[in-house]
């Protein structure tokens, strides 16, 4: 719906992501400390996954007991990645340096920071259950 319809401020805006995990624990302990350092906050906890909010938006990790398997296979169909604003070129390095801590390794090292092309500055982690993120230097 265009802006001249008046649609709301957030039509169209991403409500939430629900990523759906082998391990809740783990997905707790690795995107808890990703989105934390991102400036999302804890929003949702229950017995079978939680989530972080930050704004209108936010990012679900649960372990459904509909699973019908124990892989994410981020190159299959379907999700393949989540990109995030993530400040300046400094925070980034900080950034996918600190990842390395927290159960996430660095995808295409030989090509950091411009594996998205040489005007695109971006660490590109993945973490233990297969999930991929993009961290974006957007200042």
């Amino acid at each position: 719906m265009p802006a001249e319809w008046g649609a709301p401020v957030t039509f169209g805006g991403l409500h939430h992501v629900e990523l759906w995990v082998p391990d809740l624990p783990r997905a707790k302990r690795q995107w808890g400390w990703l989105l934390g350092r991102l400036g999302y906050e804890p929003y949702q906890d229950w017995a079978h996954g939680c989530s972080w909010r930050r704004g209108p938006t936010y990012i679900v990790v649960e372990q459904s007991r509909d699973l019908t398997g124990a892989v994410h296979e981020r190159t299959a169909p379907g999700l393949n990645h989540l990109a995030f604003s993530a400040g300046t070129p400094e925070q980034v390095d900080a950034l996918a340096a600190e990842s390395l801590n927290h159960g996430w390794r660095a995808l295409f090292p030989e090509k950091y920071p411009h594996a998205g092309g040489p005007g695109h500055f971006a660490a590109y982690l993945e973490n233990s259950d297969g999930y991929e993120v993009e961290l974006i230097a957007t200042h």
